[in-house]
């Protein structure tokens, strides 16, 4: 076997794990119009899906307990100066310890807290990171798990728009 290819071997098993990988978690991830998804925010401020219709959306499952989350929410809030965010702080603690957690880490888009994972569940969401976009009609175009570029987000928000 050619040299060159045997070092190719080893992204190709990472490629085809993480597409397993993707595959297996996404198998309940609904797709077309998402689950109900509203409340009030940590802010305090309502939150609705309808609120986001006209324009390619994104949802963010995350914890603080999440390291992943944790490197990957810079994105997020970069993601959220172009586009409408907004995020589920999944079994994170309550509201005082989710703020606080917030605060600290300088994350503020809107919030809704899941305490016990129901909107998770519904979501079919399995682990953390998440993120689900969401086209102009309000329906789930695509979803993944996993750590997620700023590129890798916005390119799913575009193709959302355009597709």
């Amino acid at each position: 076997m050619p040299h060159r290819i045997r070092q190719l071997l080893p992204w190709a098993g990472f490629l085809a794990a993480y597409l397993a990988l993707q595959l297996f978690v996404g198998y309940r991830a609904p797709a077309g119009p998402p689950p109900l998804l509203a409340g009030t925010s940590l802010s305090g401020t309502a939150i609705d899906l309808s609120q986001l219709r006209g324009r390619p959306a994104l949802i963010y499952f995350w914890a603080s307990w999440c390291g992943i989350c944790r490197g990957m929410q810079h994105n997020i809030v970069a993601v959220a100066h172009g586009h409408p965010v907004i995020t589920v702080a999944m079994q994170s603690g309550n509201v005082m310890e989710v703020a606080r957690y917030q605060d600290e880490h300088d994350f503020h888009p809107p919030t809704l807290l899941d305490e016990a994972g129901d909107i998770a569940y519904r979501y079919g969401v399995h682990g953390v990171p998440a993120i689900f976009v969401l086209d102009p009609n309000g329906q789930i175009r695509f979803s993944s798990s996993g750590y997620q570029t700023e590129l890798g987000m916005r390119l799913r928000l575009w193709l959302a728009e355009t597709l």
